[in-house]
């Protein structure tokens, strides 16, 4: 695979960008994503929607009263709200001319994992997005400091139940195991006197607050310091933690390089990462300009945004819904704002079971040819798609269109899937005939259904 291909899939969503890392080299391409913007407008979608604790409880009073029509139709609109949040989201990763930053933010939305499903508040969830959005490249402590008050966080992981007098540990125990430090660096007793400082703090209308009625102000013993604390004190002795850098670098190395990183890069990388004060700008800089000039190919098993976000740029295909590929990625277990638990998708080989691949390559069927991709639909229903189009060059002959091929989709080509391509496309093949694109759209297929497809 042409190296700026592949980079452009590690950075991004599909290849659309090989052409822009190769002509600006890695270091200005990563500079511009750096410096990309962030819309703060408030989607259209959310401007009626509920967002402050008076609006929600008159909504909740609204449906204590509301005959059964009336609770469906309130019902209605927050499934409409929160699957118009999610084609928001694709249509910012399809469309972003630098889209590493959506991809940023897509990590750190699996490392925070907050759900509509359980918070409710399409709202709540959309402000927290857009802190990850927002902080993508900034600080890890000061994102960890503000996505831990924030309403949906609270929500998600249960603080509104934790108390004086009847502790709940949920975010108390995350905020150590999943988010910063990561297992065997802390104790139980951390996690108990972290709930005692969590103690109260509930929704608010802009972010999360304490209500002092519900506080616990006990002095307690976390991490080896001793005093009264709240949640931003908890957080600074987090981050006074030797080994606080490595958790998250682990993670970002597995989010866009290796499926398993080897220690010694986790050890690197992590100590550099404490040594910026945990700037995640640095971080990514020197991870991604040290990695794209190794030969690491092969490295990792694609995503199902990145396998059907590529698909869709190589076939030219253009729809204004994408309620189709809601569904896919929910089929494979990729449904977003709605990991399967707090730990969120767990990645690598979970992206590559047999009904998965099953899946994918039925996809690329329906994309390329029409059939089904998600079993028998009536036609009236079925989402409309534009004709699938690829990009070759019509002066060449069917073994430079193979190289060009597979020199942008494949990491490798052994002796045995060269000779299926030449069966697919022959040696007589006329790039400029009628039916070229036709014959050049099922070599891509084929190509979409091998293992090497699925790997970057």
């Amino acid at each position: 695979m042409n190296t700026n291909s592949l980079w452009s899939l590690r950075l991004g969503f599909s290849n659309k960008e090989s052409q822009q890392i190769e002509k600006l080299g890695i270091a200005t391409f990563l500079e511009y994503s750096f410096a990309s913007k962030t819309d703060n407008t408030l989607p259209d979608f959310l401007k009626d929607s509920p967002k402050s604790i008076e609006e929600l409880k008159s909504i909740r009073e609204n449906i204590k009263n509301a005959n059964e029509e009336e609770k469906k139709a309130i019902l209605k609109d927050q499934i409409k709200n929160s699957i118009a949040l999610q084609h928001w989201w694709l249509h910012k990763m399809q469309n972003e001319k630098f889209p590493l930053r959506e991809k940023m933010t897509c990590f750190w939305h699996n490392h925070f994992v907050s759900t509509l499903q359980k918070v409710k508040v399409t709202y709540w969830v959309y402000q927290h997005n857009m802190i990850l959005r927002e902080n993508a490249f900034g600080n890890f402590k000061d994102i960890t400091k503000k996505i831990i008050q924030t309403n949906a966080m609270v929500r998600y992981l249960d603080n509104v139940d934790n108390k004086k007098g009847k502790l709940n540990e949920n975010l108390s125990r995350e905020l150590l195991e999943l988010f910063t430090l990561g297992i065997d660096n802390y104790t139980e007793e951390d996690v108990k006197n972290g709930a005692k400082a969590l103690a109260g703090l509930h929704l608010g209308n802009e972010k999360a607050i304490y209500r002092p009625r519900l506080e616990d102000n006990d002095t307690i013993t976390y991490l080896g310091k001793t005093g009264k604390f709240k949640v931003e004190d908890l957080i600074d002795i987090i981050f006074e933690q030797k080994n606080t850098s490595y958790l998250i670098t682990e993670k970002i190395l597995k989010w866009f390089i290796y499926d398993t990183p080897p220690k010694e890069i986790i050890q690197y990388y992590g100590d550099y990462f404490k040594s910026v004060n945990f700037e995640i700008k640095p971080l990514l800089l020197k991870i991604f300009i040290e990695e794209y000039s190794k030969n690491i190919s092969g490295c990792k098993i694609k995503d199902p945004l990145v396998f059907s976000l590529q698909l869709l740029e190589e076939l030219q295909i253009k729809n204004t819904k994408n309620d189709l590929l809601l569904q896919f990625l929910k089929q494979q277990g990729m449904d977003l704002f709605n990991q399967p638990n707090v730990k969120g998708w767990t990645g690598g080989n979970h992206w590559l079971t047999s009904q998965i691949y099953l899946q994918r390559n039925n996809a690329s069927d329906f994309l390329t040819n029409g059939n089904a991709i998600l079993g028998r639909r009536k036609k009236e229903t079925q989402e409309k798609l534009t004709e699938p189009k690829i990009n070759f060059n019509s002066n060449g002959n069917n073994l430079t269109i193979i190289k060009e091929l597979t020199d942008r989709l494949l990491f490798n080509v052994e002796e045995s899937i060269q000779k299926d391509m030449e069966s697919i496309l022959k040696y007589d093949f006329n790039p400029k005939s009628e039916n070229a694109t036709a014959a050049v759209l099922r070599l891509f297929n084929y190509i979409t259904k091998l293992p090497e497809f699925q790997i970057i």
